[in-house]
């Protein structure tokens, strides 16, 4: 094939020293640009027509024409910065389709947070800045529609936790799991999880925790949203930055790449059609992901092929269990190779080119493997599926979904009731800035049209945490429990 995809170059960088010594994401970005320059060769830099960033916490307008500038760069690259709700995936799909299509030569995607500099110094009450970049990328991609409706927002503002606990209640309620048998589960998966990336060198964290110490909740393990702890959930607060090359084939045979340091995309499947969590039919296996996941698995059965390695998108317990049962595969250890997102590391909005990038190291160290990178964006809103390989197997296919997703996944309308009885469907308890608890439930009313509902009744609480409620009727009033 003309104009083959590869990826030749990675760097990873991640910084755990002392305020003074910690990089801004800029500078991060920027060294995990030189590390995948000089992973591939410093003449990459004559081939980039475009670099590729999704946005993070940071506030720069586009730091891409500051790291070409920096890195003397020979031509201006087009640049792009995309918003959350923008699958990480897409941008690496749309990089290899236009390699493939001649368009450009390169892409360079890049993704940085500093978060932890920011926390050192709210904690040291120090100075944090950031260079100024008030110029904008050429593009700003954003999703075409909002991730949270305003009933969710008023009840469980904008932090995930919430929206992926009541996934995780609604899942264990269908799958008819103990609560309690629940809590062990998702504690021994994560212990699991903590022993591999304590000996994974790019990972955030090196402890191992127990089942016992995940599942209890403590000073550095604090109740988020049930049935999650702190260690159930991504870490957003570290300096980890990721860089990826493709070229075209041609480019890499210039550059006289070798071959075993060449990955090849092999396919990649999305699901871009988002429903605000409230108004989904189905919580737990949404029907767009399960359709991007057939084509993954009608591509290995076509092809013969099978996956050796895994890293399932793990910003939460119910998205791996989610990937792993749309791919028909048992939830354990395996299901990932950085550690997971709790321990390895979650940026923000750049975890999945980490484990890309970290798949591609893997993959270099092995003959024939396959390795598959899932993604999201959102609250499991966007589901993303891609197959690399060392071997040159078969030319690139990128699959999209979603137009067939909208003619089968339709949002279930909002209530407008201001009383009546409701059947809850899922719930999760929060803790309120007071620490008081709340229950927050999502459920039908009695025409089968959605609302959220609220207390901080202390004995519904603790009925919540005890007993699976799901399939209850339950009276309201403007939104409260009554």
């Amino acid at each position: 094939m003309k104009n083959k995809p590869v990826l030749i170059g990675i760097g990873n960088i991640q910084q755990k020293t002392n305020f003074y010594e910690l990089d801004e994401a800029l500078i991060l970005m920027d060294k995990a640009t030189k590390l995948a320059i000089n992973d591939s060769s410093p003449a990459i830099t004559k081939y980039i027509d475009e670099i590729r960033i999704p946005k993070g916490f940071w506030t720069y307008r586009d730091p891409g024409k500051w790291i070409a500038k920096y890195n003397n760069f020979k031509k201006r690259p087009i640049t792009y910065v995309s918003k959350i709700g923008i699958l990480q995936q897409s941008l690496i799909n749309e990089a290899i389709k236009k390699i493939q299509e001649g368009e450009i030569k390169a892409s360079l995607i890049i993704g940085g947070e500093a978060r932890y500099k920011m926390i050192q110094a709210l904690k040291n009450n120090l100075e944090f800045h950031e260079t100024k970049l008030v110029n904008n990328p050429d593009f700003y991609l954003k999703a075409d529609s909002e991730l949270h409706l305003k009933e969710e927002v008023n009840a469980l503002g904008y932090m995930a936790v919430g929206y992926y606990a009541m996934i995780e209640n609604a899942a264990r309620n269908f799958h008819n799991i103990d609560i309690n048998e629940h809590k062990k589960e998702l504690s021994q998966l994560y212990s699991e999880f903590s022993k591999l990336a304590s000996k994974n060198t790019n990972a955030w964290s090196n402890k191992t925790y127990s089942a016992k110490t995940i599942a209890t909740v403590s000073k550095d393990n604090t109740y988020q949203a049930f049935p999650y702890n702190k260690l159930h959930c991504t870490s957003w607060n570290v300096n980890q930055a990721s860089a990826l090359i493709l070229c075209n084939e041609d480019i890499a045979d210039k550059l006289n790449i070798p071959q075993n340091k060449r990955i090849y995309p092999l396919i990649s499947s999305e699901n871009n059609h988002m429903i605000p969590l409230l108004q989904r039919s189905n919580f737990y296996q949404p029907l767009g992901m399960q359709l991007a996941a057939n084509a993954i698995l009608d591509f290995l059965k076509i092809n013969n092929l099978h996956i050796d390695l895994f890293d399932l998108y793990s910003c939460f317990p119910i998205a791996i269990k989610m990937f792993a049962r749309s791919l028909g595969i048992k939830t354990n250890h395996t299901n990932t190779i950085t550690g997971g997102m709790s321990f390895a590391g979650g940026p923000l909005n750049h975890y999945l080119l980490n484990s890309t990038a970290q798949m591609a190291q893997k993959l270099r160290n092995t003959n024939n493997s396959i390795g598959l990178i899932t993604g999201v964006s959102g609250v499991m809103s966007k589901q993303s599926f891609s197959l690399w390989s060392k071997q040159k197997l078969i030319d690139f296919s990128h699959i999209d979904i979603s137009e067939d997703s909208k003619l089968l996944d339709r949002p279930v309308a909002i209530s407008k009731k201001s009383y009546g009885i409701a059947t809850i469907i899922s719930y999760t308890v929060i803790l309120k800035r007071n620490n008081k608890k709340q229950v927050i439930i999502y459920a039908d009313d009695e025409d089968k049209k959605r609302i959220v509902l609220t207390s901080c009744d202390s004995v519904l609480v603790k009925k919540m945490e005890s007993d699976d409620l799901i399939g209850s009727n339950i009276k309201f009033k403007d939104n409260k429990v009554i």
